[in-house]
């Protein structure tokens, strides 16, 4: 008898995880602001420690080619909710919004049943300056685009910040990126309690300027207003990924964290003062590598059950198309083309090299041969800078982009100008809202 009911014990245990494995994951999508690929401690920060994002780097998924779909915050984050070039919707800059016409994440995972909520700097609803609080009557609200809660402001934000909690004005006390960590943790153990997979969408504003720590931060960071806030984004991850332990659901939630777009600048006088982009060339507001090269983790534990380090290049626009795969979702409003593409193939070790190349816009707004355009491979990168200026750069011998091979390899120079005209035509094509079933804009373009 009681080997009989220790074997149905193990039966149950068996089919308990199994089922766990089983279920849809709960997906939080994490993302900070102006963090620069040499501010993490896996990265070789040495000014301060980060544990807890050097401890989910360790034991998840660490992209050593992860990208910002732009050099900029709400260009980045249309790419997050659609997976799309924040250009086919006219996002091109820091404060602009999304059109109605796309589909979110939010929207999409809607419809298999998950509960959705966004926390902290939206910046998407066309509003620039510091973070405040959104109306809920406001056409871009995160609750009018797919999420049923929200604790949000505009923009970025500081210690003791107001925010509105779907709507209302709520004032916190402390850092503000632990203010959001501790409302995403009611969310999630709500959600949890009521049986519900998750969406929480968790975007910090730091180390976002005016850069202002806690004085507790500032101290321990050796006075540095940067890595102070650096310093409260790493305790608020380590909060979070803590709490799904204490939850139980640790194993089946994706956890992906990165930037939003390169670190600020170089101080000459101060180095280090805006973040730390190390060997790459360039910063925010930049197509290098400094501009648009980020931290990228994930972390899902019943999926990527062996820690890994990657070289396939990924992107922000990855993210939407990944979670449609993993949920099997198929909607018949989706609108296309999408950029991004599933890495779900990466998350199981079966990708070994990026199936299509990333394409990356700034600046262009009237033209196909307007704005600078760069077409990156799984080896080379092709930046144009200007009216028929090219320049040809090998990303694995020539990480810091020092030496133009353009005029050296110019059949690789040719394919992807072909390539890269071929995308920008289709940008442009989107942006005239070819893409939607009406084939115009519902909506009037707002420009910076």
């Amino acid at each position: 008898m009681k080997f009989a009911l220790l074997g149905a014990l193990s039966a149950l245990a068996w089919v308990t995880a199994h089922a766990a494995d089983n279920a849809k994951p709960n997906i939080i999508l994490c993302m900070t602001d102006d963090q620069g690929w040499g501010d993490v401690g896996y990265n070789g920060l040495k000014k301060i420690p980060t544990p807890n994002l050097d401890a989910m780097a360790a034991g998840g998924l660490r992209f050593n080619r992860f990208y910002s779909a732009h050099p900029s915050c709400s260009p980045t984050r249309a790419s997050v909710m659609t997976g799309r070039h924040p250009y086919r919707m006219n996002c091109l800059w820091p404060g602009m919004t999304l059109r109605k016409q796309e589909v979110t994440i939010a929207q999409a995972v809607k419809t298999v049943g998950y509960s959705t909520a966004h926390f902290g700097k939206w910046h998407l609803n066309g509003v620039p300056g510091p973070g405040k609080v959104i109306a809920n009557t406001e056409r871009f609200s995160p609750l009018n685009v797919g999420f049923d809660e929200s604790f949000s402001v505009s923009n970025y934000f500081e210690p003791d910040w107001t925010f509105g909690h779907n709507g209302v004005p709520e004032k916190t006390k402390g850092d503000g990126s632990d203010a959001i960590v501790a409302e995403a943790l009611k969310f999630i153990e709500k959600s949890n309690k009521d049986g519900k997979p998750f969406l929480a969408v968790v975007w910090f504003g730091s180390p976002h300027v005016p850069l202002q720590p806690t004085p507790e931060d500032l101290k321990a960071a050796g006075g540095s207003p940067y890595y102070g806030e650096i310093i409260g984004v790493d305790r608020s991850m380590g909060s979070l990924r803590s709490g799904l332990r204490k939850l139980g659901i640790a194993d089946n939630t994706i956890v992906w964290f990165n930037s939003d777009n390169g670190a600020w600048m170089e101080d000459n006088k101060e180095p280090d003062a805006f973040g730390s982009n190390k060997n790459l060339r360039g910063h925010k507001g930049e197509l290098w590598e400094g501009g648009i090269r980020v931290p990228g983790i994930v972390e899902w534990p019943s999926r990527i059950k062996k820690p890994a380090i990657t070289d396939v290049a990924a992107v922000t626009s990855d993210i939407y198309p990944t979670v449609m795969d993993i949920l099997k979702i198929q909607l018949p409003n989706q609108v296309l083309p999408i950029d991004g593409l599933s890495l779900l193939p990466l998350f199981d070790g079966e990708m070994k090299q990026r199936p299509r190349p990333i394409g990356f816009f700034h600046h262009g707004q009237t033209s196909l041969e307007d704005g600078y355009v760069v077409w990156s491979d799984n080896q080379y990168k092709l930046h144009r800078r200007g009216a028929d200026k090219y320049e040809l750069y090998d990303l694995i011998n020539d990480l810091s982009e020092k030496t133009d091979l353009a005029d050296k390899l110019p059949e690789v120079t040719a394919r992807m100008k072909r390539e890269m005209q071929a995308w920008l035509k289709s940008v442009y094509d989107s942006r005239e809202g070819l893409d939607y079933p009406e084939k115009k804009v519902l909506e009037p373009k707002k420009e910076k």
